[in-house]
């Protein structure tokens, strides 16, 4: 199967997620060797979870099957340029290429942009609208830091 068999098939799964059963129009195909391995819509409307998007639930599932979280030998297919959640979970996830349909500019245009969360993102921690406060935990208190550090380590954990 080629890229454009794949990404029209993310687009045909985003536009039925919206046209059947009204919900975000993003949808997802996670390949690898040609064969896909999982496909996913953007269900943040009926799970009420504003990390259910389509690429993160089929980076979820692909992982899943194939029991590991090294995606490296996969190509994620997305119906829209992927947010900046979906982009982190990528590269968690060592994919090495993502095609996508549309991009940010057709998502604004619908409303759907995350040009605003990109911007946030740009500014310096003190800037953004989120603070992101540290407190420390007791002092006397494990680190769990420390704790994967003194872990016993092999091929299967490391």
């Amino acid at each position: 199967m080629s890229h454009q068999t794949f990404i029209e098939q993310t687009v045909r799964l985003a536009y039925e997620h919206t046209v059947l059963r009204g919900g975000k129009p993003f949808g997802a195909v996670l390949v690898r060797e040609g064969q896909v391995i999982a496909t996913a819509v953007n269900e943040v409307l009926t799970s009420h979870d504003p990390t259910d998007h389509a690429e993160m639930r089929a980076i979820r599932d692909a992982c899943r099957r194939l029991g590991t979280p090294d995606l490296s030998g996969c190509v994620l297919y997305a119906s829209g340029e992927p947010c900046p959640m979906c982009l982190s979970a990528a590269y968690l996830a060592k994919l090495p290429v993502i095609y996508h349909a549309y991009g940010q500019a057709e998502a604004e245009a619908a409303g759907l942009g995350m040009c605003w969360l990109y911007k946030q993102l740009a500014l310096p921690a003190e800037a953004r609208t989120l603070r992101l406060m540290a407190q420390r935990a007791d002092a006397e208190a494990d680190s769990p830091y420390a704790a994967w550090m003194r872990r016993p380590t092999d091929e299967n954990n490391g």
